[in-house]
C-alpha cells in the first residue's frame, strides 16, 4: 500500500493553459463501490490546485466550480501524478438596472433554469443568483427570471416580489465571461385616502390595488402605505368606515409619487329622460284666450 501523491487543476476548457485561481471543491471517491453502491469519499479540498496524498488504487476525481463540475477517473500507483480537469464552463455576470441606477440584490430574486423546447423554465438550477458576482455555469442555453422585490420599511415592510419581472435568454459559452443586463422599468407609489387633495390622509383604511383587467396586485392597510409597481395603468380601491372610494393612476418608470383617492360622496347620475311632474289634483286649466276675441 505505497500510495503517492496527485496534484490537481481545473481549467475552464480544455485548451486553457491557466487554471482556476480560487472557489474550487475538490472530492476524491474510492472507485470501488460499496454494498450499497455508494462510493466512499476519502479526499476533499477547498484549495485552488491541491496535492493530495492517497494509497495505491483506483479513485473518482470530482472538480466543482460554481455550478459547474466534472469528473476524471485516476489510478496511484506510488509515482507522483498531475491530473488536470476541464469543466467546459464559462461565467455569467448579471447586472440589473432601475433606470439608470443599478439595483442593489437584497432588491432582487433571480433565478436561473435550463430551457427546453416549449418551456422556458423546465429545469431550475440556481434559484437564488445575487446581481453583480460571477456565476460559474456549463456551457449552454439559459433563462434567466429577475423579479424586482418591494423592500419598503413602511405599515408594510416586508420583501414583497412586485410585479416588475424582466427575463433573458441567452448562452455561456466555455471559457467566457458574459455579462447581462436587466432593466426594470417600475416606481414606488404611496397610497392615500384623503378627504380633499393635499389634506391628511384618513388612517386605518384598506387597499387593494388591481391591473385594468381586475386582477389583484396587492393588498395593504394603513394611512399611507406604499408599493413598487411596474410601469403601467392601475386601478386603487380604498375602503373606510363601510365605504369604498377608487381612483385609476399611471406608473411611470422611475417616477415615485402619491396617489390620492378622495373620500367624498359621488353624485348620484343625472337622469336625461325624467318625466314632467304631474299637475296637482282636482285642479283645471282655463283654455288660453285667443288675440282678436271678444266677450
Amino acid at each position: 500500500m505505497q500510495g503517492g501523491g496527485v496534484h490537481l487543476v481545473a481549467t475552464l476548457t480544455a485548451n486553457d493553459s491557466q487554471g482556476v485561481r480560487s472557489g474550487m471543491t475538490w472530492r476524491i471517491f474510492e472507485e470501488a463501490a460499496d454494498s450499497n453502491g455508494g462510493h466512499k469519499l476519502v479526499a476533499e479540498s477547498q484549495e485552488a490546485t491541491p496535492t493530495i496524498s492517497l494509497p495505491d488504487g483506483a479513485y473518482i476525481v470530482h472538480a466543482a466550480y460554481g455550478l459547474a463540475s466534472a469528473t476524471r477517473r485516476v489510478v496511484i500507483d506510488g509515482r507522483p501524478l498531475s491530473e488536470k480537469v476541464a469543466l467546459n464552463a464559462g461565467g455569467l455576470k448579471l447586472v440589473d438596472k432601475l433606470g439608470d441606477a443599478s439595483v442593489p440584490p437584497p432588491r432582487l430574486s433571480i433565478s436561473i433554469y435550463v430551457p427546453e423546447r416549449g418551456n422556458s423554465e423546465a429545469k431550475l438550477v440556481l434559484a437564488n443568483a445575487r446581481g453583480g458576482e460571477v456565476i460559474c455555469l456549463p456551457e449552454g442555453a439559459y433563462h434567466v427570471v429577475s423579479t424586482l422585490l418591494d423592500v419598503s420599511q413602511g405599515e408594510q415592510g416586508e420583501k414583497n416580489a412586485t410585479n416588475s419581472v424582466v427575463t433573458a435568454d441567452l448562452r455561456v459559452p466555455a471559457g467566457k465571461l458574459i455579462e447581462a443586463t436587466l432593466r426594470h422599468r417600475a416606481a414606488t407609489m404611496t397610497l392615500k385616502l384623503v378627504n380633499s387633495k393635499g389634506s391628511e390622509a384618513l388612517a386605518n383604511t384598506s387597499f387593494s390595488v388591481l391591473t385594468p383587467g381586475g386582477d389583484v396586485i396587492r393588498e395593504l392597510i394603513g394611512a399611507f402605505p406604499s408599493l413598487v409597481l411596474a410601469e403601467g395603468e392601475y386601478m386603487a380601491i380604498a375602503r373606510h368606515d363601510g365605504k369604498t372610494y377608487q381612483n385609476k393612476f399611471k406608473v411611470l418608470s422611475t417616477k415615485d409619487a402619491d396617489i390620492e383617492i378622495l373620500a367624498a360622496a359621488e353624485e348620484p347620475p343625472k337622469k336625461n329622460d325624467e318625466p314632467a311632474p304631474a299637475a296637482p289634483a282636482n285642479s283645471s286649466l282655463s283654455p288660453a284666450r285667443t288675440s282678436g276675441e271678444c266677450d
